[in-house]
């Protein structure tokens, strides 16, 4: 038997409608009809979530969610399913599992989370005022006996291809997500051709993920077409190295999460490819394990890149 490890958890959501408690969600009745008294429902709100506390950190297998019958199950359409261990904006920055297109009036659909790892677990409808209504939503997975994984950027080196002002490479390791840019916790390049930003971890690591926080008051589609390259080279400062992810865009002021699966590297560059633009990062994050290798030397490559005056 497959346990529904959401039923021992904790719930909230973003708003009350009527006695429709976040517990409904968890009361192991896939009852549908809302006279059935089984249903979530906040209120009509911009980006109405629902969050579970699994109390403690697990590996994610599955998201089951049941749909309302009686009314509305259109509703649910474009929700997001989010698993990780923050609580930054309510939990709502975490990881996506998935983006939900539909579920039929009044059918329940599994979502497949491939193991990921978390403590909570939110149901977000994005960038719309909307109504959120959940009959109920089962999880399975299993126990990870891991505290959440470090951020491995904090303690690094890091530069980039030109600097803007003040804003100098360390801004986007700082600890400090702030995303409007008179907060002075975003880097800048000046309008480059192919702009970069790099970390060097001082070790090799096995990198599972690299988080992105992207600039809030402007401009969020600068970073659209940014690569994530990640290996011990630095041929062209870094930028020849084996890709992650190409970044197709991460809406204005929010943390992006992308899964490097455990690819090897003592450098991760952030690149803007092809383009004249600046880049601006407000945040990156990095977990990953060290190799327990030394990185081959690549010292013929080395240059110091050339920063242009301030302005």
């Amino acid at each position: 038997v497959i346990t529904n490890i959401a039923r021992g958890g904790k719930v909230t959501q973003s708003s009350l409608y009527g006695d429709a408690i976040p517990e409904r969600a968890i009361d192991g009745n896939r009852a549908s009809n809302w006279g059935e008294n089984s249903c979530t429902h906040t209120q009509n709100q911009l980006n109405p979530w629902w969050r579970l506390d699994l109390l403690n950190k697990y590996y994610i297998n599955t998201v089951t969610i049941t749909n309302r019958k009686d009314c509305c199950p259109e509703r649910i359409n474009g929700a997001e399913i989010r698993i990780g261990n923050s609580l930054t904006d309510y939990g709502n920055t975490n990881p996506i599992c998935t983006v939900i297109s539909s579920i039929p009036a009044g059918t329940s659909t599994t979502y497949d989370c491939k193991g990921m790892e978390g403590q909570y677990i939110n149901i977000v409808i994005p960038g719309r005022q909307e109504y959120l209504t959940l009959c109920e939503v089962e999880v399975t997975g299993q126990l990870t006996g891991k505290t959440p994984s470090a951020n491995i950027a904090r303690g690094g080196k890091v530069t980039q291809s030109s600097l803007y002002g003040d804003a100098i490479p360390e801004r986007a390791i700082d600890g400090n997500r702030a995303s409007n840019w008179a907060e002075n916790s975003c880097t800048h390049t000046q309008n480059d051709m192919s702009p970069w930003w790099r970390v060097d971890l001082l070790k090799t690591y096995s990198i599972n993920t690299v988080t992105i926080t992207n600039r809030k008051d402007c401009c969020p589609e600068r970073i659209n077409g940014a690569e994530i390259r990640i290996g011990n080279s630095l041929t062209d400062y870094g930028n020849t190295n084996p890709i992650c992810t190409v970044i197709s865009s991460i809406p204005a002021g929010t943390s992006t999460t992308y899964n490097c699966k455990g690819m090897e590297g003592q450098y991760i560059n952030i690149v803007i490819p092809g383009r004249q633009e600046y880049l601006t990062l407000c945040e990156v994050e990095v977990t990953g394990q060290l190799t327990g290798k030394t990185p081959s030397a690549e010292l013929s490559h080395l240059k110091c890149p050339v920063l242009n005056s301030y302005r």
